[in-house]
């Protein structure tokens, strides 16, 4: 009998970790290309630039993967625990709206992800940027930072440069060029990070939430939006690009990234659904990785 029992809680157990990669998933599903990816492009242009070995570039991609999974994986757990209302009208799918985690079990991943990021962070040098990020994580999630667009679009923006800053300094200590990478990419989030804010704008409204186009209207926000990734290609040229130097490497990544920016500018316009609105992020997204995946080249 006891055999018995023990063995049920053990199979329970194995159960449940089989089944944890696929909940880790679902709390990260649409956020994975705005961190992990990116960081782990960024790892490898750190690594180049660095010009170390392969060895060192297979260890720093190990640890660039877990410290971004609790990166994000924190993030989402904490943001789905308050947007629980909101994510039913906007993201059903979401673990605690169907029901796939309960509210208890989400509040225990939190606690251990928040503690486990924490460790990682001071484990491979970078505990500075991981308390950054908890604490601007705190700030969004339970100081009411989420619930005004500028302080919403400063948090993304910084979580930006914390994010970018770790991966580099996961492989090598931050080179001033590198600097000028991450925080372009710290202003580009925290000016244009609206442009998701189109997609959830029927839960946003319920819940009472001021994004930009609660406070200035849909239509004018698509403007100023628009205006902002069709002059993107001018700013990422004069400020990462051109002090590479004028070379065929830079000017095919410069072709790609002015390509996808015109193509969300023109998607802001003249699609205007949330469906259509989520695509729209998720090219913003991918323009993201194919900026940092150009540092490859060009650093």
């Amino acid at each position: 009998m006891i055999n018995s029992a023990k063995f049920q809680v053990l199979t329970q157990f194995s159960s449940s970790l089989i089944r944890e990669p696929y909940l880790i998933w679902l709390f990260i599903k649409r956020d994975y290309s705005t961190t992990i990816l990116p960081a782990l492009l960024f790892i490898i242009a750190a690594w180049k630039n660095s010009q170390l070995s392969f060895g060192e570039l297979f260890l720093a991609l190990e640890r660039g993967f877990i410290y971004f999974l609790l990166f994000i994986l924190s993030f989402c757990i904490a943001n789905q625990i308050v947007g629980i209302d909101e994510d039913r009208i906007n993201k059903p799918d979401r673990p605690l709206v169907t029901g796939a985690v309960s509210y208890h079990g989400a509040l225990v991943r939190l606690a251990f992800s928040q503690i486990a990021f924490s460790l990682i962070g001071m484990w491979f040098g970078v505990l500075e940027w991981a308390l950054l990020w908890q604490l601007f994580t705190f700030l969004y999630h339970f100081a009411g930072w989420d619930k005004n667009w500028f302080t919403k679009g400063l948090v993304i923006g910084v979580g930006a440069v914390a994010e970018l800053a770790a991966a580099w300094e996961i492989v090598t200590p931050i080179t001033p060029i590198a600097w000028r990478w991450i925080f372009m990419m710290g202003v580009f989030w925290t000016t244009l990070v609206a442009v998701q804010d189109f997609r959830d704008m029927e839960g946003d409204r319920a819940i009472g939430r001021k994004t930009l186009p609660m406070v200035i209207g849909e239509t004018a926000s698509r403007v100023i939006l628009c205006l902002g990734f069709t002059f993107l290609p001018l700013v990422i040229h004069l400020v990462l690009m051109m002090p590479a130097g004028n070379t065929l490497n830079v000017l095919v990544c410069e072709l790609g990234l002015t390509v996808l920016c015109w193509i969300i500018a023109t998607r802001i316009m003249l699609y205007r659904n949330p469906q259509a609105d989520h695509h729209t992020y998720m090219l913003l997204t991918y323009w993201f990785c194919l900026v940092l995946a150009s540092a490859i080249i060009i650093l």
